[in-house]
């Protein structure tokens, strides 16, 4: 299966509660970001490799407004997500421009740990951004991209480029490059288990007994 096969899979299949169940199988129990991390609209998904962008707090004009913010849209490839942090939560971090130069080089999305604004304008442009709320209030003299395609953390969750990046309506995880093969497969398998054992219990089958049988909750 090819990358477009599988991100296919993810958006038509797959949810991120059996991926995130199959990251913990592996040990791995920190890969969610922040329960605040939501859809502008709930049928939003989103899949795609982490572009990550290194965001700071700022404090008056700068004599470069927004750091290297312009520059970390313009080479945005295909495929990626536009993935940051901002520590304050002080400003909005994405809006309608940003939107449009990202959603114009074909990536697939942007997940913002930090408000957006230009809600309307946004949403108009039918894209998918994952944030945590509306707030107007504009980022010139607050915010600053410092550098790009390096990794970062939020709040305990490390995102390397090239992670695989899958949100939906219960949140947004990071699939690490390294387990992605194994973590697609186990969670297609739980997926499919998951939808015998409901047949199974509106059938008349017990949760306990379809425990037993097929090790899923």
């Amino acid at each position: 299966m090819n990358e477009d096969e599988m991100f296919s899979t993810f958006h038509s299949l797959l949810y991120t509660p059996v991926v995130g169940d199959v990251l913990d199988s592996l040990g791995r129990y920190h890969q969610f970001l922040p329960r605040a991390v939501q859809p502008m609209r709930e049928a939003m998904k989103v899949v795609g490799r982490a572009m990550p962008v290194l965001l700071i707090d700022v404090y008056g004009p700068r004599n470069k407004p927004f750091g290297q913010l312009t520059e970390a849209l313009d080479q945005l490839e295909p495929g990626e997500i536009h993935i940051g942090s901002l520590p304050s939560h002080a400003s909005a971090c994405w809006g309608e421009i940003l939107t449009a130069t990202a959603k114009s080089r074909g990536a697939a999305g942007a997940v913002v740990h930090g408000p957006h604004r230009d809600t309307p304008k946004v949403l108009e442009q039918d894209w998918p951004v994952f944030s945590t709320g509306r707030f107007a209030q504009d980022s010139r003299v607050r915010m600053a991209v410092a550098d790009y395609r390096v990794p970062i953390e939020i709040e305990g969750t490390v995102i390397r480029p090239g992670d695989l990046v899958f949100g939906d309506l219960d949140g947004v995880v990071i699939i690490p490059k390294e387990l992605e093969e194994e973590v697609f497969e186990k969670a297609v398998e739980k997926a499919s288990a998951e939808n015998l054992v409901r047949k199974e219990i509106e059938n008349g089958m017990s949760s306990t007994e379809a425990f037993a049988k097929y090790g899923v909750l």
